[in-house]
């Protein structure tokens, strides 16, 4: 009987008889030869029906199918170096599940707007193909680090009753007759759960109501939050730049030929290994000043300030203790500097900004206290939080990275909204 392999596999059957199931991504008919390029999710493969060696009923298959019709395959593997992904399949039967009729994508160049409106069926093609693995082994890599060195993964809530990073960017629901609001960040809570296990993360959906329509915006993005207790602003950048490392590699070395796909040049991202450059803000302010950015120590960095420091680096560049009004309530204040925090972002180079924003978070009631009436936030609903600070207050860091920001970056891609299969953006909620 004749095996059923995917076709990322192919290569351990050369001269065997094998049967694909998946999709005709591709068609070229030139009388007695179709060929068929077929996919099933795990790759490509050329699939050649030849008149001569094929029954007729599955020849005539071969004529009538279309671009994305069902099929299942039979054939021989043969390696042929000019065949996509160096194998063909000589098909010796062609059975159609489904024939699709009139498949709207067409192998050529369309608008942002319908692609978008058929995301659900723009996902198939080879670029949105590379950009989903290579998101994929990013999160595994993530989960994989973090779970080897330590960290426990504790779920926070996507329903809370308070602001985390800022009460302007909320979504607020109905929750039995109170307000709540959907999660910008899970932070507070991880804060509470390493005074239980010491180091923690949380990973999961995080939405921000920003009337943002820049590149590297959505509104609902995926964030990895991990936590530690007993850690200051060193150790938590030290953990940072491991962290971001292994993460690159894993994807240099797993989902090579994906960054193939995708046209990705690798030269910058091969010098991803720690140590990274530190820069404080305000010799950061300084920087752009020097280079004509218009700027004012207290602002915060916009995309053109985060482009221009990284720029002047071959690897990620983390600017540290941004002023304390620039930062959450919640930032420890700099011993040597009360208007400073000891907050530090991770700036991703070649234009990709922010992917890390980070630091050591405040271990005193008084200060947190007097935070909260700062930015006008109700005392009630933090009492929880401040009790962190009155039973068993220890110095503690962390940060969050963002997914699709990471994805770009690594990925080289133009636009966060193909970092994510289905992306929620300003005005967008379709598929």
């Amino acid at each position: 009987m004749v095996e059923q392999v995917y076709i990322r596999d192919v290569a351990k059957h050369v001269g065997e008889g094998v049967v694909i199931k998946g999709w005709v991504y591709n068609k070229t008919p030139k009388g007695r030869l179709q060929f068929l390029l077929l996919r099933d999710g795990t790759g490509l493969i050329q699939g050649v029906a030849f008149k001569r060696e094929i029954d007729p009923e599955s020849f005539a298959a071969a004529e009538r199918v279309t671009q994305e019709s069902s099929v299942i395959a039979t054939g021989i593997v043969r390696a042929d170096e000019r065949a996509p992904g160096g194998y063909e399949l000589s098909l010796t039967h062609l059975e159609i599940v489904q024939l699709a009729e009139d498949y709207p994508i067409a192998p050529k160049e369309h608008g942002v707007d319908f692609l978008m409106d058929r995301r659900h069926l723009w996902l198939r093609s080879s670029h949105q193909w590379a950009i989903l693995r290579l998101r994929a082994t990013v999160i595994k890599a993530i989960r994989d680090w973090l779970d080897s060195h330590g960290f426990l993964l504790v779920d926070a809530p996507i329903l809370t009753p308070a602001a985390c990073e800022g009460t302007t960017t909320l979504f607020e629901t109905e929750y039995f007759g109170e307000k709540a609001y959907l999660s910008q960040s899970g932070q507070l809570y991880n804060e509470a759960t390493i005074m239980a296990f010491g180091r923690t993360y949380c990973f999961g959906p995080t939405f921000r109501a920003e009337k943002s329509k820049t590149r590297r915006h959505l509104i609902e993005f995926w964030m990895v939050e991990p936590e530690m207790a007993y850690a200051d602003l060193d150790e938590c950048l030290r953990v940072e730049e491991e962290f971001v490392s292994y993460i690159v590699g894993r994807c240099l070395e797993d989902r090579a030929e994906e960054l193939k796909v995708l046209e990705r040049d690798t030269t910058l991202l091969e010098k991803v290994v720690p140590p990274f450059p530190r820069i404080s803000y305000t010799d950061a302010v300084k920087v752009l000043q020097q280079n004509g950015l218009e700027i004012a120590w207290g602002d915060d960095f916009g995309s053109p300030h985060e482009t221009l420091l990284a720029s002047q680096h071959d690897k990620p560049l983390f600017v540290h203790r941004y002023p304390a009004k620039c930062k959450a309530f919640y930032m420890e204040a700099d011993p040597e500097d009360p208007e400073l925090s000891l907050s530090a972002d991770l700036l991703a180079p070649e234009g990709y900004g922010e992917i890390i924003g980070g630091g050591q978070r405040t271990a005193s009631l008084e200060l947190l206290e007097r935070r909260i009436e700062e930015h006008g936030l109700p005392r009630e609903a933090f009492e929880w939080y401040l009790d962190l600070r009155r039973y068993g207050s220890v110095p503690h860091s962390g940060f969050g990275l963002g997914v699709e920001r990471t994805v770009s970056w690594i990925g080289g891609l133009e636009h966060i909204r193909q970092t994510i299969p289905f992306p929620r953006t300003l005005g967008r909620m379709y598929p």
